[in-house]
């Protein structure tokens, strides 16, 4: 049976690790907040005060208030793990790990439902769209004593939730933090946890993320949003892109003044303008001129990494600017190369250190591109030189590729790769290639 949430709703954390473009300016939210008198590990957090906003900065606790650090009972199903999607073995795939907040024993089947829901959110933004079989997503039981999260709908509500999730953090109302040790305990009840979501049970607006976060399990930080909020989803991309993207935010605050430090490492910020981009043939020139989908043609445009003078983004308004917007085609790139850094082009169920037999057969898995033209490339080779009628063969007998009959050690060969136009950098490229090779005897 369904039970009412009583106005709380989902909302998503998502891992993100905001990219430092260079050494902050002396506003009011730069800057790393000096220890508590205890000692209290502190992390540094970006956080939407509305959905049309540009984000701000502020170092918060990682663990909750001690007012709301109560201790949640035994109960039975507590950290049990369900797959939402489950597209192949964790080694393969890209893992997101979805966990919930605020959700009591009885609303868990609210809680996956929520998260799928803001999952299908995420994966409506280009170029999760394409890529959606990259990745597994597994939702997290945490049992909540209590339904809904601290401080809402008002800055008293204290609620016992399993993750401590609370608004009004560091007295900001739409900054929703959550205590980041217990979030490592759940994440790590999930395979192998490469992005984290938790699902806080609210429809209040708010989020933020945490971008310094070091997880032994692998995970490179965490976001926190309100998933009740249609603009939850956007929140999480926007994340994404800092943890996948390695990308920089393209706003900026007036009080940063000129940035005068070195070019940065970000692939989405640069001290050239256009022409000396393509100059220099540097970060995106080879994008400039080009039609982009979150509108206008790339160029570079002063004001990036929070300075208004010195550094240029590739677009006028890109997601990493503003949200609801896409990704600009420089973003893009850099998303579909972070999603390979921990997911496939190719794998197989039969080990390479294993000898095959004429009598053999092997499968291999190549993504399934969703929604385009193209499809990943798979092709097969004995001894270096290709078998081209298995070209696109996801399974192959041996004996039909190696036909020689002699006493002689052959090598077997799978590769594939995404043609994708939407990575053009060659030092990206590799990402998007794989290779298996198996020897076969007799």
């Amino acid at each position: 049976m369904h039970i009412p949430r009583a106005g709380f709703a989902a909302g998503v954390v998502l891992a993100g690790l905001l990219a430092a473009t260079a050494p902050l300016a002396a506003a009011s939210d730069s800057g790393a907040a000096a220890p508590s008198p205890r000692g209290q590990e502190t992390h540094r957090v970006e956080y939407f005060t509305s959905p049309k906003g540009h984000p701000r900065h502020t170092e918060v606790p990682a663990a909750a208030p001690e007012r709301l650090d109560r201790k949640a009972g035994s109960v039975e199903g507590d950290g049990d793990v369900t797959p939402i999607v489950e597209n192949g073995p964790t080694a393969d795939k890209l893992d997101v790990v979805v966990i919930g907040d605020g959700y009591t024993e009885g609303e868990l089947a609210q809680f996956h439902t929520d998260a799928k829901e803001k999952w299908q959110e995420i994966t409506g933004v280009a170029p999760y769209t394409t890529y959606q079989d990259l990745f597994n997503v597994w939702a997290v039981d945490a049992v909540s004593q209590e339904s809904g999260v601290s401080g809402d709908p008002t800055k008293d509500v204290v609620r016992n939730t399993a993750l401590s999730s609370y608004f009004w953090c560091d007295d900001i109302e739409r900054l929703l933090c959550v205590d980041t040790g217990k979030v490592e305990g759940y994440a790590a009840k999930a395979p192998e946890a490469d992005l984290v979501v938790v699902v806080s049970n609210s429809t209040k607006y708010g989020g933020a993320g945490y971008n310094d976060v070091v997880s032994q399990l692998g995970y490179d930080g965490i976001a926190t949003v309100s998933g009740g909020n249609d603009q939850s989803g956007q929140v999480a991309v926007h994340e994404t892109g800092h943890s996948l993207g390695k990308l920089a935010d393209e706003y900026f605050y007036d009080e940063y003044g000129d940035y005068t430090g070195a070019e940065p490492a970000d692939l989405n910020t640069s001290t050239y303008t256009a022409d000396e981009l393509a100059d220099q043939q540097a970060k995106w020139y080879r994008w400039l001129g080009e039609a982009t989908p979150d509108g206008g043609t790339i160029g570079a445009f002063e004001g990036a990494g929070y300075y208004p003078r010195g550094l240029y983004r590739p677009s006028e308004n890109s997601i990493m600017r503003t949200l609801g917007r896409e990704f600009n085609v420089v973003g893009r790139e850099a998303m579909i190369a972070g999603f390979y850094r921990h997911a496939e082009p190719l794998s197989s169920t039969t080990s390479t250190k294993r000898v095959l037999t004429r009598s053999d057969s092997v499968t291999v898995r190549i993504p399934r591109l969703t929604g385009a033209e193209r499809s990943v490339a798979l092709r097969w080779y004995v001894d270096g030189k290709e078998v081209k009628g298995a070209r696109g063969d996801r399974t192959v007998d041996v004996g039909k590729l190696v036909q020689q009959r002699d006493h002689r050690t052959h090598r077997l060969t799978a590769t594939a790769h995404d043609p994708t136009r939407d990575v053009r950098d060659p030092a990206l490229r590799p990402l998007l290639k794989g290779s298996l090779t198996w020897i076969v005897r007799r």
